[in-house]
């Protein structure tokens, strides 16, 4: 079985900062390793136990291409010239196009974050595999995946055959941060370093432009305090002040 780990396919959300004519800035904002990349990893290491298995990684853009090598994946395939992109739909192609490009894949596993829930799903479409998102953790039994999902207190196990898609989210944070030797030792390592005209991709464009954003008005707030039953008078008061009753 050979097993796809992509990771650092993103920027941080939070590492935008909004200026005062409303348009964003992502300078400085690289792309990182999300909060849900460990959980992909993790699974994809409990999918291959027991098994003669290869994982490899897939990365794309400015990232630190050796996270994955310092978490005990011995080869990454690295996109180096891939843009960050507001489409999420051409972001999924560009990694459809290298799981293709390294051949024979059975398991594609990616972070399934909220912020970029449109590139796990993209992925899967234009590889025309099957998918399942919002995963917590995956296991093989008798050559197929067995996969679970929760929902509140409740956990679904979902049998599938490969090739598929899966998506993880984080239940915690990483359970084990590589230490400064392990780091050092993975930028030793080789990376297989490719660009976008490698995977047979004509220019890449962004379709999606934001023009603005802003913070949302803020508005008057009135707290009533005391005891409830005074607080309720209150508010009945003050709704009819304002003309809601």
């Amino acid at each position: 079985m050979k097993i796809a780990v992509i990771y650092k396919w993103a920027r941080d959300p939070e590492a935008a900062s909004v200026r005062a004519d409303g348009s964003i800035d992502w300078r400085g904002a690289k792309m990182m390793a999300g909060e849900d990349d460990p959980a992909a990893l993790d699974a994809a290491k409990t999918i291959a136990e027991g098994s003669v298995a290869q994982i490899i990684g897939i990365t794309i853009g400015d990232g630190d291409a050796s996270w994955i090598l310092a978490r005990g994946v011995n080869e990454t395939l690295s996109v180096i010239d891939a843009p960050s992109l507001s489409d999420q739909a051409i972001t999924g192609e560009i990694l459809a196009s290298a799981v293709n490009k390294l051949g024979d894949i059975d398991v594609v596993a990616i972070g399934d974050p909220h912020s970029y829930s449109g590139v796990p799903v993209t992925l899967a479409g234009t590889l025309g595999w099957p998918a399942l998102m919002g995963l917590t953790t995956a296991k093989t039994e008798e050559g197929k995946i067995i996969a679970t999902k929760k929902n509140g207190n409740e956990e679904k196990q979902i049998t599938i055959s490969t090739p598929v898609v899966l998506g993880f989210v984080a239940e915690s944070e990483e359970k084990k941060v590589p230490g400064m030797k392990e780091k050092l030792m993975a930028r030793k390592r080789p990376i297989t370093k490719i660009t976008i005209s490698d995977l047979g991709l004509s220019s890449i464009k962004d379709r999606i432009n934001i023009d603005s954003s802003r913070v949302p008005e803020e508005k008057q707030a009135h707290l009533f305090e005391g005891e409830p039953s005074n607080a309720v008078g209150q508010l009945v008061e003050t709704l009819r002040k304002e003309g809601v009753l």
